[in-house]
């Protein structure tokens, strides 16, 4: 119980975070630092309440749940983590318009859903990382397609001359283009590990039930290969490098969640 109530005090505050993110991106009414340190606050805050939930929900007597729900949210729990922690450097607190409501949606599905699928059997070491590099990657190329679609929007007003409005609040299209194939960069790096590590640490990685994980995997391995290749060398930027980033996400999205939305929610098994 004392769980679940921390959990609906963790979405309130995605919730008041995303709010004051619309407010700044719709009027600019308060200063960049001031705008970053409220964000920061709740988000902070609703993380360490999320974290909460995920260590009760997550680990149960019976073994760990690896249920959609649960790694939904843990998913989420990690793009909201490496936001805040990119703010440390980088002006990127208007990202938090889309992942704090994701988050929020992500703990409010766990809530309302709790079944469970559980591993009850103790995991090695090198699997353990593979599961954590793959997290951590498809989090990290998150904060990317929500980048690259936010720089679509802002390129998209620049091009129709509408200055105004949230435009005024996201940092130059220049920094947001930098900060995006930095995210990728780091993105790209991560997923590779990811995959070199389940080569070496997975009984099969072809293996029936994780063929096509494996396949879309590669497949969104060499769409953001190929981005960065372009990038390096002619100079690919704007909608182009936009619409590369987006694809890979589809397909990672789809290698990391299709397959457990299929059999674990349509199938029920």
């Amino acid at each position: 119980m004392t769980a679940s109530i921390l959990g609906w005090l963790a979405i309130t505050l995605y919730l008041v975070g995303s709010g004051l993110t619309i407010k700044q991106l719709r009027t600019n009414t308060i200063s960049a630092s001031q705008f970053k340190r409220w964000i920061q606050i709740c988000g902070g805050l609703a993380l360490i309440l999320h974290s909460i939930t995920l260590y009760y929900s997550l680990l149960t007597p019976a073994g760990i749940d690896i249920g959609f729900f649960s790694i939904f949210s843990l998913v989420a729990w990690l793009a909201v983590a490496l936001l805040l922690v990119v703010t440390l450097q980088d002006t990127i607190e208007c990202l938090s318009v889309i992942i704090f409501p994701f988050a929020a949606a992500a703990l409010l599905l766990r809530l309302l859903y709790p079944q469970q699928n559980l591993l009850s059997q103790s995991l090695s070491a090198g699997l353990e990382f593979h599961i954590l590099t793959s997290l951590l990657a498809y989090s990290l190329l998150s904060i990317a397609a929500v980048q690259a679609i936010l720089l679509y929007l802002q390129d998209r007003h620049l091009h129709n001359k509408h200055t105004g409005g949230f435009v005024r609040a996201l940092p130059p299209l220049e920094s947001m283009e930098k900060l995006l194939f930095k995210l990728i960069i780091l993105g790209f790096i991560v997923l590779s590990i990811s995959l070199a590590s389940g080569i070496l640490y997975l009984d099969n990685m072809f293996a029936q039930h994780l063929v096509h994980k494996t396949i879309l995997s590669i497949f969104a391995w060499m769409v953001f290969a190929v981005l960065l290749i372009g990038r390096w060398q002619f100079g690919w930027r704007g909608r182009v490098a936009i619409r590369w980033v987006l694809s890979g996400f589809i397909l990672l999205m789809l290698a990391y969640f299709g397959s457990k939305f299929v059999i674990e929610l349509l199938l029920s098994r």
